[in-house]
């Protein structure tokens, strides 16, 4: 099956620092604009993959994203998200970067590049069978994930992956792969553009489908985030208004007293119908 990078093909743009910012500007946004389409035509590949994800975190199994650099750190941060937004368990959803933590903010040299290293670093939190493991990889091609990926079939666990080149390596190993194919980049093989782009809205559509599905967004508003600032206090008292008709007064005392807003919201029903 042929591979072709085309992540790494040459830019349509040449001559970049000749252009002016305003030229930059324009012409990286002209690019910009074809990876919502890029990503619309594997909605049903997504789809695939998060049905397959609901049952197993509905039976107590979790999400992991594994990846490399600039693909990592979008895992592991949609992963960080997950408990503030959702108020899920922040074991749930765990987010793995080739490297360590360390590799979030510094580049770790030739981390990457182990085929053992992934699944050793699955082995530390017990993967198994109820769990589901997603490589990112804009190329494909990245030997930690696909390493990992492997041995995740070896030993039952489902696999997915996010990746921007058609037929890669990664995909081949996948059970089910997403591939958005993003083109060339504008600045040649920087795939922290592009295919960055498509990798995060493919991880923002799963997550947050996901945790639709698990129930944690009632209406369309998120009643099991984490109350950990002011704002989103006040937010939280906003929903609470809005949701059973009650003034900010005794929306903040529900909210004070029952500590997020689904449960206050419950409470305050639950007493109305005594």
């Amino acid at each position: 099956m042929n591979f072709t990078k085309t992540t790494e093909e040459p830019s349509k743009y040449n001559h970049l620092e000749k252009m002016t910012v305003k030229e930059l500007l324009a012409n990286i946004n002209q690019e910009d604009k074809s990876v919502p389409q890029a990503v619309e035509k594997v909605i049903p590949a997504i789809e695939t993959l998060v049905q397959e994800i609901v049952p197993k975190l509905k039976n107590g199994g979790r999400l992991f994203y594994m990846g490399a650099g600039t693909s990592g750190r979008l895992g592991v941060v949609d992963a960080s998200e997950c408990p503030p937004t959702f108020g899920v368990p922040y074991d749930m959803v765990i987010g793995i970067i080739a490297g360590g933590d360390i590799a979030i903010r510094k580049a770790v040299e030739f981390a990457e590049d182990s085929l053992n290293q992934g699944w050793e670093d699955l082995q530390e939190y017990n993967i198994s069978k109820k769990d589901v493991v997603i490589g990112i990889a804009a190329s494909g091609s990245t030997p930690y994930v696909i390493g990992a990926l492997k041995k995740c079939n070896e030993n039952g666990i489902v696999t997915g992956c996010i990746t921007c080149n058609l037929h890669s390596p990664m995909a081949r190993e996948a059970q089910f792969p997403i591939e958005v194919i993003v083109g060339p980049e504008f600045v040649t093989g920087s795939s922290r553009m592009k295919a960055g782009t498509a990798q995060k809205l493919v991880l923002n559509m799963i997550s947050t489908s996901v945790m639709i599905q698990l129930g944690r967004v009632v209406g369309n508003k998120m009643v099991d985030m984490q109350l950990s600032n002011h704002k989103l206090v006040n937010r939280g008292i906003k929903m609470i208004m809005d949701e059973i008709n009650v003034d900010k007064t005794i929306a903040a005392n529900l909210l004070e007293k029952h500590g997020s807003v689904r449960n206050a919201i419950n409470a305050y029903k639950d007493e109305k119908n005594q």
